[in-house]
């Protein structure tokens, strides 16, 4: 009922947020936003471990901005290889995370329209399937399930219950094994100065 509840009451409300991509100039926006949702501990956790020295993947960094341009909503979505299949070849995946709302700005539709446009944009870009850790209820209502990840297991302790996965391409899960691995894309070191 409470969903039906958060819906009915997203779609009455007047829009005060737009969509976009997320830049450069959002990262310290963003971690502040992260912490005042989160909590400083967010980034004990296993699915922060495999993001940690990585960037994103390719278009599907998001943000939500309000009306003068401040980030108030953030998700992302990063390449990892989802165990591996029954030939032992690496199964793409992406793992979302995290997804976080301005506590000024909860119950206005914001994080929905977030993650129905990651999964729209991660669908578009031909990707197979979206893995996370979080609320069931939450994240049942946009197909994800524990299912899917029964033979997966994350990097560090995590609990099996919301361990999640939607499939973007059926039957993309169906064989995969094993643990949850980055993948994606390093980000940049700076050059080392030699020593004279």
């Amino acid at each position: 009922m409470a969903a039906v509840l958060d819906s009915v009451r997203a779609f009455f409300a007047p829009t005060t947020f737009t969509l976009d991509l997320e830049n450069a100039g959002d990262v310290v926006a963003r971690e502040n936003l992260l912490d005042r949702a989160m909590g400083a501990d967010r980034r004990k956790k296993s699915s922060e471990k495999l993001r940690q020295g990585r960037v994103p993947a390719e278009g599907l960094a998001l943000v939500a901005r309000d009306r003068s341009g401040h980030v108030i909503g953030t998700v992302r979505l990063w390449n990892v290889e989802a165990g591996v299949d029954r030939e032992t070849r690496p199964v793409d995946a992406l793992l979302l995370g995290p997804l976080a709302v301005d506590p000024a700005y909860e119950g206005k539709g914001m994080g929905s329209a977030l993650m129905r446009a990651a999964i729209m944009e991660a669908k578009k870009r031909g990707h197979g399937a979206i893995l996370l850790v979080g609320d069931a209820p939450y994240y049942e209502r946009f197909g994800f399930f524990a299912a899917k990840t029964r033979h997966l297991v994350m990097p560090g302790p995590f609990q099996r219950e919301r361990f999640l996965a939607l499939e973007l391409k059926d039957g993309w899960l169906d064989s995969a094994a094993g643990m949850i691995v980055a993948s994606g894309r390093k980000l940049a070191q700076p050059p080392v100065a030699k020593a004279a």
